[in-house]
C-alpha cells in the first residue's frame, strides 16, 4: 500500500477510501462472466489493489483459522480496516458467490479480532447489507448473512444498536425459520442466529416470549408421537430442530423464573422423548438440556420433585453404557461421555467442572448453564472465542470476568510462541509418544513369549 495513500477521510458504510478498490475488486469479478472468489487477508498481497486484481487470494476462512495472532502480525489495525471496508463494499455486488464470500471475509475478521467503533459506524450499511442478503439471497448466502448477523451483535454488546439490528432482522429470519420450502442449512443457521441476537439485543419481554415460541414449533416437531412406538427417526430436518432446540435452551436461561416454570410444565416429560432418537447430535442436545432444566428447576425449588425419575434415570444409564455395535464407535465415545455427566447432574446434582484457559486467564465452567452459553458463543465465534474472552466486555460480563486485563508489550511477547516453537514442541511431543508406545509394545512382547 503506497505511503500516500489517504486512508483516515471519515466515511460511512465502507465508502470512500476503500470504494475503489472494491469497485474494480467487483469488476474483475463479474468481468467475462465469471465469477472469482473473495478471499481476503492474503499471506502474499498487502494492498487493495493486489487485491483487486489478483487471481490467488487466501481463504477468509483463514482469518478465523488462525486468530488474532495472523492479524496481529501481517497489518495494522489500519490495514485490517481498509481490507474490510472493500469486503462491506462487495457484500452488495451482482454476483452472489463475491457477496457470500465477503459476508463470510468480514464474519471470519470481526469473530478474530475487537473492533467495536468500527461496527459502530457501520452498523447500519452492514445491517442493510445482512437483509438484503437474507431476503434475495439463496442458502449459502443466507448462511453467510445469517451468520455475520450474530457477530455482529457480539462486537456491539447489548444496547440500542443490537436492538435495532434485532428489529430489522428478527422478522426475516423468523420468516426463514418457519419457511419449509427454504433450505434447511440456512433456517438451521437462521435459527442459531435468532437465539444469539435475542440473547443479546432483546430488552422486551413480549419479544423473548415470541422468540421461544417460534422455536419451540420447530423443534417439538421431533416429539415422540403416540403412534410411535419404535423412537425418533431421523428426517432432513432434524439438524434444524436441534439448532432450534439448543437456541431455545440458551434463551430459557434469561427468562423470569414465572416463564420458566411454564416452559419446564410444558416440556418435562416430553423432552425425554427425543433421547430416543436415532440421531447421536439430537440425543446429545436432549440430554444437555434436559441436565439444564434440571439446574433451573432445583434452582428454583430444592426439593423438586419429577414424577418420572426412575424411568428417566434408566434411560440416561443406557445411553452413558451404550455398547449397540449397530452405531459408529466415535458416536458411541462421545455420547457414553456426555450422558455419564447428565446422568450425574440428575441423580447428584453434580457437575463436572471444566477450565477454560485464555492468555494469562483462566474460566471455570462450573453449570450446565455456563456450559451451555459457552458452547453456543463458541459455535458462532470459533477459534475467535479466546480472543473475545480477553477483550469483549459483553461476553466478560456474562461470564462474570470483570473488566479486562491489560497487558504491557513486554508481557505480551513473553506469552507469545511462535509457529516454529510451536511446531518444535509438538514434534517433541509426538516423539515421546511413540517412545511411550513402543516400549509398551515391548514389554507386552516379551510377557507373551515368557508364558
Amino acid at each position: 500500500m503506497p505511503k500516500n495513500k489517504k486512508r483516515n477521510t471519515p466515511h460511512r458504510g465502507g465508502s470512500g477510501g476503500g470504494g475503489s478498490g472494491a469497485a474494480v475488486a467487483a469488476t474483475a469479478a463479474t468481468a467475462g462472466g465469471q465469477h472469482r472468489h473473495v478471499q481476503p487477508f492474503s499471506d502474499e498481497d498487502a494492498s487493495i489493489e493486489t487485491m483487486s486484481h489478483g487471481s490467488g487470494y487466501s481463504d477468509p476462512s483463514s482469518v478465523a483459522e488462525d486468530g488474532p495472532e495472523v492479524l496481529d502480525e501481517e497489518g495494522t489495525q489500519e490495514d485490517l480496516e481498509y481490507k474490510l471496508k472493500g469486503l462491506i463494499d462487495l457484500t452488495l455486488d451482482k454476483s452472489a458467490k463475491t457477496r457470500q464470500a465477503a459476508l463470510e471475509g468480514v464474519k471470519n475478521a470481526l469473530a478474530s479480532k475487537m473492533l467495536y467503533e468500527f461496527v459502530l459506524e457501520r452498523r447500519m450499511t452492514l445491517t442493510d447489507s445482512v437483509e438484503r442478503c437474507l431476503r434475495k439471497g439463496k442458502s449459502d448466502e443466507q448462511r453467510a448473512a445469517a451468520a455475520l448477523a450474530s457477530v455482529l451483535c457480539i462486537q456491539l454488546g447489548p444496547g440500542i444498536e443490537s436492538e435495532e439490528i434485532l428489529k430489522t432482522l428478527g422478522p426475516i429470519l423468523k420468516k426463514i425459520i418457519c419457511d419449509g420450502t427454504a433450505s434447511v442449512q440456512a433456517r438451521q443457521t437462521c435459527a442459531t442466529c435468532f437465539g444469539v441476537c435475542c440473547f443479546i439485543a432483546t430488552d422486551d419481554i413480549t419479544e423473548l416470549y415470541s422468540t421461544l415460541e417460534c422455536l419451540e414449533t420447530v423443534f417439538t416437531k421431533s416429539y415422540l408421537k403416540d403412534k410411535d412406538t419404535n423412537g425418533i427417526c431421523s428426517t432432513p430436518n432434524t439438524v434444524l430442530h436441534i439448532s432450534s432446540l439448543l437456541a431455545w435452551t440458551l434463551l430459557l436461561t434469561i427468562c423470569p423464573i414465572s416463564e420458566v416454570k411454564k416452559k419446564l410444565e410444558v416440556h418435562f416429560h416430553k423432552l425425554p422423548s427425543l433421547l430416543s432418537c436415532d440421531d447421536v447430535n439430537m440425543r446429545i442436545a436432549a440430554g444437555e438440556s434436559l441436565a439444564l432444566l434440571f439446574e433451573l428447576a432445583r434452582g428454583m425449588e430444592s426439593d423438586f420433585f419429577y414424577e418420572d425419575m426412575e424411568s428417566l434415570t434408566q434411560m440416561l444409564r443406557t445411553l452413558a453404557t451404550d455398547g449397540n455395535k449397530h452405531r459408529a464407535k466415535v458416536d458411541k465415545r462421545k455420547q457414553r461421555s456426555v450422558f455419564r455427566d447428565v446422568l450425574r447432574a440428575v441423580e447428584e446434582r453434580d457437575f463436572p467442572t471444566e477450565t477454560v484457559k485464555f492468555g494469562p486467564e483462566r474460566m471455570y465452567i462450573d453449570s450446565w448453564v455456563k456450559k451451555h452459553t459457552y458452547d453456543t458463543f463458541k459455535e458462532v465465534l470459533g477459534s475467535g472465542m479466546q480472543y473475545h474472552l480477553q477483550s469483549n466486555e459483553f461476553l466478560r460480563n456474562v461470564f462474570e470476568l470483570g473488566p479486562p486485563v491489560t497487558l504491557d508489550a513486554a508481557t505480551l511477547k513473553t506469552m507469545k510462541i511462535s509457529r516454529f516453537e510451536r511446531h518444535l514442541y509438538n514434534s517433541a511431543a509426538f516423539k515421546a509418544r511413540t517412545k511411550a508406545r513402543s516400549k509398551c509394545r515391548d514389554k507386552r512382547a516379551d510377557v507373551g513369549e515368557f508364558f
